[in-house]
């Protein structure tokens, strides 16, 4: 590989100028070992050499494409792992500087080309794919599918829509090929040390990318953190699924922030306090750690708290969307996940927000003052921990309501205790709460929601009044708090024997003879009602 110029000793097989040896097949550049008063042993040069060559030779499948910061990480924790490993980057620059930063780590060469890529792995090849969501994973797998083997793997590591995925799939069936879905959690950190991975497709292509998805995954107390999630398109759909609980999880910590902000008038650093004694309790997350830990960071330019200095402003990918798009195709209400990319879309309106602040009125400066729970901060702070932690369960068990309901839409034979027990190392949402929704769904695989376990159901009943309090404080001092008051009304209404829906009926029979259903028996039916004396 690389023959163009000898002095990029990395490339696999390349001799170099200094030496004329084949360079490392662990991915350094080769040096000869040096003697007393640092010249060259000659005799130690050569066992390096021989190692080289026998490291040279040993079988390489694995393969990546795409070195951004996701990418690197990844193939840094493959070639940790003793996986032998070729990576390419579509700028040749951006390999080189991989290399120049990693290549001494055991088992790792670069590729200039996709050509080149390919040539230095045997088939069955497994090649990873970590580069952007839609067009370009479409690009790499049209460079790709010319140079492969029957047999041969590709897995995409990005954040790509399942219907992407399903196509991909059957695209690359057709030619021989087998196709995964990855879905990898845990940020530039998680890729690094371990992350969460969530694959789907063919049983057959994980049971060969097992062993080094294990070895590179998260280890909690309950194993690692992958398991085989199903066919097709199910492994990003879990992923994103999984992102839209984060966005809610997200959301839901934002507004009791600002409960604490702005009904309670406390500091940044105050609040941050709150979060790390919360999270010694049943709210012990990885975002609520990272909670307290942003509230206590101080600008190093002004020295304020650096969230004082943040743009209310919260982007997003597109995976909430999606979530949110993919739970009405099903019928499957995710409120809170909905509440949070709407809440999101808000904050993204704030030039017209700093307008209608001087338009708009809300209660008077002193409701929070007035407002009697507020006077008990103490007791105000507790209602919101069991607020926050009754919304969660609350998402939760939207979230994992909707995988239900895409399982048995796209027969995908989720495991929904298996998806708990991967999320609880390395990736975002991890979180305590994930064990007892481990145990509910071990216990009874095919319940419906979260909600009807028993021991889910006692905590939920236990917390309701604490976030009732908390949305009545937010309510009365004028504080926006969707994602809370979501979770509230979806526990609301699903407990409720009894809804309005009845006068919906009635009105759209009234103007559609749309027809209805009787409580009193069975049948379709329709009434003539009296016409309007006048248009309205």
């Amino acid at each position: 590989m690389f023959r163009s110029r000898l002095t990029r000793s990395w490339r696999f097989g390349t001799a170099t100028a200094e030496t004329g040896a084949r360079s490392s097949a662990a991915g350094g550049r080769y040096t000869p070992s040096l003697g007393r008063g640092g010249t060259p042993d000659v005799r130690a040069g050569e066992r390096d050499i021989a190692v080289a060559e026998q490291a040279e030779a040993k079988a390489r499948h694995v393969g990546l494409v795409g070195l951004a910061v996701m990418g690197e990480n990844l193939a840094r924790n493959i070639a940790r792992n003793g996986v032998p490993l070729v990576v390419y980057n579509r700028t040749l620059a951006r390999t080189e500087e991989f290399m120049g930063e990693h290549g001494e780590t055991a088992g790792i060469l670069g590729a200039a080309t996709v050509e080149e890529l390919v040539a230095a792995l045997e088939p069955p090849r497994q090649i990873i794919l970590m580069v952007k969501a839609g067009a370009p994973v479409d690009g790499v797998i049209a460079e790709l599918t010319p140079l492969l083997t029957e047999g041969d793997v590709i897995v995409d590591g990005g954040n790509s829509h399942f219907p992407d995925t399903d196509r991909r799939a059957a695209e690359l069936a057709a030619l021989g090929f087998h196709f995964v879905g990855m879905g990898v959690s845990g940020g530039e950190e998680g890729a690094l040390k371990g992350p969460s991975l969530m694959p789907g497709g063919p049983r057959q292509a994980y049971d060969l990318l097992e062993p080094m998805l294990v070895a590179i995954s998260a280890k909690t107390e309950a194993g690692p953190c992958v398991t085989y999630i199903g066919p097709g398109g199910s492994g990003h759909y879990v992923k994103m699924v999984h992102n839209g609980i984060e966005y809610g999880d997200m959301q839901l910590i934002a507004e009791t922030y600002d409960v604490m902000r702005r009904a309670l008038g406390m500091d940044a650093a105050e609040i941050g306090e709150v979060f790390l004694r919360w999270n010694e309790g049943k709210l012990a997350s990885f975002l609520i750690e990272v909670t307290a830990h942003a509230l206590a960071q101080p600008d190093p330019e002004t020295t304020r708290p650096l969230v004082d200095i943040i743009l209310d402003a919260a982007e997003q990918k597109g995976t909430g969307k999606w979530t949110s798009m993919t739970a009405l195709d099903l019928a499957t209400p995710v409120p809170t996940i909905d509440a949070a990319v709407t809440a999101r879309i808000m904050s993204s309106m704030k030039t017209q927000r700093v307008a209608a602040s001087e338009l708009l009125h809300g209660p008077a400066p002193d409701a929070a003052a007035a407002h009697p729970a507020v006077g008990d901060r103490d007791g105000l702070i507790a209602a919101l921990e069991d607020a926050l932690y009754f919304a969660k369960i609350s998402s939760y068990a939207q979230g994992m309501a909707l995988l239900r309901a895409a399982s048995d839409a796209y027969s995908w034979n989720l495991d929904l205790s298996e998806l708990a027990r991967i999320w609880k190392g390395g990736c975002i949402i991890r979180a305590k709460l994930l064990d007892p929704i481990r145990f509910a769904f071990a216990e009874a695989p095919d319940l419906p929601n979260l909600l009807l376990a028993p021991s889910l159901a006692e905590q939920v009943n236990a917390t309701a009044p604490g976030c009732r309090t908390a949305i009545a404080v937010a309510r009365a001092v004028g504080l926006p708090c969707p994602a809370l008051s979501a979770s509230l009304d979806y526990f609301d209404a699903y407990r409720s024997p009894a809804l309005p829906a009845n006068l919906i009926q009635a009105q759209r029979d009234f103007f559609g003879a749309h027809t209805y259903k009787r409580i009193d028996k069975e049948g379709i039916f329709h009434t003539e009602w009296p016409a309007l004396q006048e248009a309205v």
